[in-house]
Order: structure tokens, then sequence, then C-alpha cells
């Protein structure tokens, strides 16, 4: 087994110069935070690691594994053709809230529907990232320029301040295709935030998921139930 570890502000330093157009997009502050390039990580981390590494896991500290984490590297596998990125469902209505105005103007849309027709965006707890598929996409590397992103986030009306979990968002509601949706039991979100902020009527059909839980995902501080 080796262990590497990444000094944070190396990192950054590479990091910013590409993720800096995304940030004022999909920060929690209002203006664009050198620090705050780190939250961008898993968008470009096919430009920064080694060419030799050629798949990541990339999960939130906030988890609790109920089954080997070495099984949810078989969900590479199932990549389709096309796909360079893993990550399941956000299972709260927050991007129902985010793409209000698209969705107003755009009744008929799909975007921040609940599951299973619709587009609820994603959570980046559990990311699968192909970094050599990521390499090759041609679609994902355009996506990353800053006048994508702006085109994009006029488009959907989108202002935004998770980070990650935004871009792929906003880009699954363009391109799904770039996107291989993990079952929501490899991460299993338990925050209930947005029931009691004016979504109790549709919550439910966003935050119910069937089979046996692999990973919880206790976000928001929530806590992860005892076995």
């Amino acid at each position: 087994c080796q262990v590497i570890v990444h000094d944070v502000n190396e990192l950054t330093e590479k990091l910013f110069p590409i993720v800096e157009a995304m940030q004022k997009h999909f920060s929690a502050g209002s203006g664009t935070y050198y620090s705050d390039s780190i939250f961008f990580l898993s968008v470009a981390m096919h430009r920064i690691m080694p060419k030799e590494i050629t798949q990541i896991i990339q999960v939130d500290l906030d988890l609790k594994y109920k089954t080997n984490i070495r099984d949810l590297f078989d969900e590479f596998d199932n990549f389709p053709e096309g796909a360079v990125i893993g990550i399941a469902r956000e299972m709260q209505p927050v991007y129902r809230h985010t793409f209000w105005q698209y969705r107003r103007e755009n009744p008929q849309t799909k975007v921040g529907e609940p599951p299973p027709d619709g587009l609820p965006g994603f959570n980046s707890g559990v990311l699968l990232l192909n970094l050599e598929a990521m390499r090759q996409s041609k679609l994902y590397n355009q996506l990353l320029e800053p006048t994508m992103v702006q085109k994009l986030t006029e488009k959907y009306h989108f202002k935004g301040h998770l980070g990650d979990q935004d871009f792929f968002t906003m880009v699954g509601m363009e391109h799904p295709e770039l996107f291989h949706v993990l079952d929501c039991t490899w991460n299993r979100q338990l925050c209930t935030w947005w029931r009691d902020h004016g979504y109790s009527d549709v919550f439910d059909q966003y935050f119910q998921c069937e089979g046996e839980v692999r990973i919880y995902h206790g976000n928001c501080n929530t806590p992860i139930p005892e076995d």
C-alpha cells in the first residue's frame, strides 16, 4: 500500500487558473477567493494528477461505509461510452430551488424534477473520476473554458454555492451523457434541510432510496445511523 500526501497549497496554485472563471458562479462568497479553488479539485483533477493515475475515487469525510470501498471501483466498468464521471443524484430539491427561474420560463422541463424521470442534479459526496476519459474527452474540456461556463450559467440563470457539485449539476442538465449515475445506495444522503424550507410537499420524491445502503452520507451535519 502506497500513500502519497499532496500539499494543498501546491494543488491550489495549479487549480486556480483552471477554475477561477467558474468560482464566481459556484462559490459561497461573492468574490473569487484563491482558497476556494480547492472546492473545485475534482473538476480539474485530470489536469493535475500524474498521467499514470487513470482512475480516482474522491469522497467527502462525512461518510460511513457499509461495504468494501473496493466494490465501488467496479462501477468504473459500468461507465457508458463517453461518460467521464460517476456520481449519484442529489437527494433533496436543492436544484429545483436553484433553477427556479429557468423552470418558470420552461414549464415542461425535466430540470430540477425528481427521479426517476427528472433531472434533480448531482451530489458530489462520492465521485468516480475516470481521469483518462476526462483527459480524452474533447467535450468535457471545452466545458471548462470560461466562455462555456458563462454561456451555460446564463442559459440556466444559475448561481450556486456548492463548488464542483454545482458545476457537475449544470453540465449534467446540458450533457447527461458525460455522467454515469451511481445508485443512491452508494451515496445515501441524510440531510433533510429542504423538507423544512418550503419543499415538504415534494421532498420525499427526491429523498426516497430503495435498496441496501452501501455508503451513508451525513451531509449538513446529520447524524449517521449506528449499526
